[in-house]
């Protein structure tokens, strides 16, 4: 009982975790500051004659919203009521746009500010910052893949995407500059001032996450959409998911305790450890693992419950566990994406036009898996795209 109490005080004393609640409030502020029909707008605009260019506008929509909230329910929602009645207007497929939905809105899990790698960080004692820093470009890199793949796929088979009317891309470039000024260029502001404030060390990440939830508020305020009602919903749905995300860790934590008490990590060390594994099969069995645990389970209980169960073995197969840290968060991209409980396309179902059913989804994310597991294989014969940014910035 002494060691549950003293677990429990541990969790409720990290002060990384006051980041969670403020960028879970900084993000439902900005889903409800109504910015995202703007956004996509000016993007679509700007990309009008790219091969595919609603597909590859909605890409960089959820990556750059999926980023500033992290909600993967939220962008899911709102990107599926958005643009893909859109996309299905101007004949876009409907395994093609229903894919790039569900996975554009499953990029907040791993590019910076993520929840996901600040509870990785406090459980396996990694520093959110270098965290941060190391999934940078892994982030980017994933979203380059999925628009990559879509301008592929459209320009070897254009009947997938038509061409926008010519009405449609005879903008002026003075309307498209202005429609990016008003809503690209503030959000992207807030979001990598944050994330400079962060990498570069002028704040800590609970600071900035508090300065980030003041510039959403602000952000929301000169959309004119900040009123007592939306006020009183994002906190109400910062307390719900806060709650759940501080109980998960506090039950997480207690499992671990007892388990180590027990002698549970010896057990499996010993076990692993007899296999005799070469560091890359250990990480190929590990992501297996935690591949197959994302079809049942979400990403929290994956990461408070079932990964400090390796960590204690990253040290004997001499694995950095940052370098751990981010396989694991583009691995987890698939826990939303594959089927029987992937959640992002169920969100999508929800809110998709009646003749849309299951199975359509479900088909058109498929490819978006494979494109992360290639971004895995990427990352590991690559290490560089992970680890240069905080090697650099932090001398590791």
């Amino acid at each position: 009982m002494a060691l549950l109490v003293q677990r429990t005080w541990s969790v409720m004393t990290n002060d990384v975790l006051i980041s969670v609640p403020l960028f879970v409030f900084m993000g439902y502020v900005i889903e409800r500051a109504n910015i995202l029909d703007r956004l996509f707008r000016s993007i679509q605009l700007a990309a009008g004659r790219v091969p595919g260019s609603l597909a590859v506008a909605t890409l960089a929509t959820c990556a750059l919203f999926a980023t500033a909230t992290g909600i993967v329910g939220a962008v899911v929602t709102l990107m599926g009521l958005l643009a893909f009645p859109v996309m299905l207007k101007h004949g876009y497929d409907v395994k093609l746009s229903a894919g790039v939905i569900c996975a554009g809105g499953c990029l907040g899990i791993l590019i910076p500010p993520s929840i996901m790698l600040i509870l990785y960080g406090a459980t396996a004692g990694v520093s959110p910052v270098q965290l941060y820093a190391g999934a940078f470009f892994p982030g980017l890199m994933l979203a380059g893949l999925y628009m990559l793949y879509v301008i592929g796929r459209c320009v070897f088979n254009p009947a997938l995407a038509p061409k926008l009317p010519e009405a449609e891309l005879d903008v002026p470039r003075s309307v498209v500059a202005w429609e990016l000024l008003t809503s690209f260029a503030p959000l992207a502001f807030l979001i990598f001032a944050v994330l400079g404030a962060i990498m570069f060390g002028w704040a800590s990440p609970s600071e900035a996450a508090a300065v980030g939830a003041l510039g959403a508020l602000v952000l929301a305020a000169a959309y004119r959409s900040l009123n007592f009602t939306k006020l009183k919903e994002s906190v109400f749905l910062t307390a719900r998911t806060s709650a759940m995300v501080g109980w998960l860790f506090v039950g997480s934590f207690m499992f671990s305790a007892v388990f180590a008490a027990l002698g549970g990590d010896a057990v499996i060390k010993d076990f692993v450890v007899g296999l005799d594994l070469s560091p890359l099969m250990f990480l190929i069995v590990t992501q297996i693992i935690i591949f197959i645990l994302g079809w049942p389970l979400e990403w929290t209980e994956i990461i408070v419950i079932f990964v400090p169960i390796f960590l204690p073995l990253l040290e004997h197969f001499g694995i950095d566990p940052l370098f751990f840290g981010l396989l694991i968060a583009l691995n987890i991209q698939t826990s939303f994406l594959s089927p029987p409980v992937a959640m992002a396309p169920f969100y999508l179902k929800g809110v998709s036009p009646k003749h849309v059913n299951i199975n359509d989804i479900f088909s058109g994310v498929m490819p978006f898996i494979f494109i992360v597991i290639f971004a895995m294989v990427l990352l590991y014969i690559f290490p560089a795209i992970g680890l240069w940014l905080p090697n650099y910035l932090y001398g590791r």
